[in-house]
């Protein structure tokens, strides 16, 4: 599928939202002084940083089914040759990892809401050396739990450290075209796993597994740490702290809003994590497998851009819409469809196409369509 929801925690994009002057808290003035306002070159520091952010914490998340199937092959020569049993926790390996990387919300947001811009900057910096020390401890692994550990636990500690401070603010810093700018953001998933999925492969082949952990922690230090020291944070950190806003959240709206969110995210990191081996059952090479993984992504990353300019122009909600129909289709039509006798590689190849566009949609606007809930769910008052 498409890379999981990349549930942007949405905070609100300015006081021009609030519906009476009292509802305004009192200005944190120690913040404010810190805060530069929104400019043109402001905003393009936000689309980068972010963009890059997405492209490291989801595109390594998307590019373990490479992993996944190296770890389960007969030729690896990391850890003892796997059983079924050992092979569905080489699968929770990745699981645990994406699972970290958007369940760490829980206690990420409220301690960055809590924090001035250096502390919130310092929970970034944590994320990147968590992510680097998960790689590199992860390449001294014999054992499929050394890799739940590092691979798996440790890295998706940090990728999310790294991901909400940055993540969260972007939207602050766009009123208009705010589906066309987070649609640009979060294709970096796609391209992310568009470039992870291949480089994984050929450096898994050249130069074996641990070197290949090894450099992706390099890599990771090299690209996030500037990152994480020079991001824009978050126009509103640190002025109040976080409360659950009980009668927003007993809402209708609101409670569909999040059971629609996390029963996709519940599914959504399924096919990534499989399909480079199902690919070899259907007699594809691994090479090949990445190789599709890699095709999923960048359709993916092309659907995020376009179909948040089409939310701006034609509505979110009718769009968004659309791309769920589509992904039922692909589901049902062709991923269905090539597990039958013999299996099919042509319905394989087209649902690896069409899940990466609707998926990457997807994604792309349900953070924008529950802005006004979620954005408010966790009252700053």
């Amino acid at each position: 599928m498409a890379s999981s929801t990349s549930a942007i925690p949405l905070r609100e994009a300015g006081t021009s939202q609030r519906t009476s002057q009292e509802d305004a808290p009192a200005p944190d003035t120690s913040v404010a002084a810190e805060l530069r306002p929104i400019t043109r070159q402001r905003q393009i520091l936000v689309l980068i940083s972010s963009f890059l952010t997405i492209c490291i914490t989801i595109g390594f998340n998307q590019a373990y089914g490479v992993f996944q199937s190296y770890y389960i092959s007969p030729t690896q020569t990391m850890l003892p040759k796997t059983t079924g049993e050992d092979g569905a926790l080489v699968a929770f390996v990745g699981s645990l990892g994406y699972g970290l990387t958007w369940g760490g919300s829980i206690v990420v947001n409220p301690v960055i809401a809590r924090l001035g811009i250096k502390g919130t900057r310092g929970v970034s910096v944590l994320g990147v050396l968590f992510m680097s020390l998960g790689f590199g401890l992860a390449s001294l692994s014999t054992q499929v739990w050394h890799l739940l550990l590092t691979q798996g636990l440790l890295y998706g500690i940090g990728s999310s450290c790294l991901y909400f401070p940055i993540l969260s603010a972007a939207p602050e810093y766009f009123t208009t075209h705010r589906g066309a700018a987070m649609g640009f953001i979060l294709s970096g998933a796609g391209i992310g796993g568009l470039v992870f999925s291949p480089l994984i492969r050929t450096l898994l082949t050249a130069i074996g597994p641990r070197w290949t952990l090894r450099t992706l922690s390099l890599l990771n230090l090299l690209i996030s740490l500037p990152i994480a020291i020079t991001a824009a944070p978050s126009r509103f950190v640190g002025r109040r702290p976080t409360h659950i806003n009980l009668a927003l959240a007993t809402k209708p709206a609101f409670l569909l809003s999040v059971g629609a969110g996390f029963l996709q995210a519940g599914g959504n990191g399924l096919p990534l994590t499989f399909l480079a081996e199902y690919s070899v059952a259907l007699g594809y090479s691994s090479a090949f497998g990445a190789t599709l993984l890699a095709v999923s992504n960048g359709v993916n990353s092309v659907s995020r851009v376009l179909t948040g300019y089409a939310g701006d122009k034609c509505g979110r909600q009718n769009t968004l819409i659309l791309n769920v129909l589509l992904c039922v289709v692909s589901v049902l039509g062709f991923w269905l469809g090539s597990t039958g006798s013999g299996g099919s590689k042509t319905l394989w190849v087209l649902f690896v196409v069409f899940y990466g566009i609707a998926g990457g949609g997807y994604n792309a606007l349900f953070p924008t369509v529950s802005l006004p809930f979620l954005s408010l769910s966790l009252s700053l008052s």
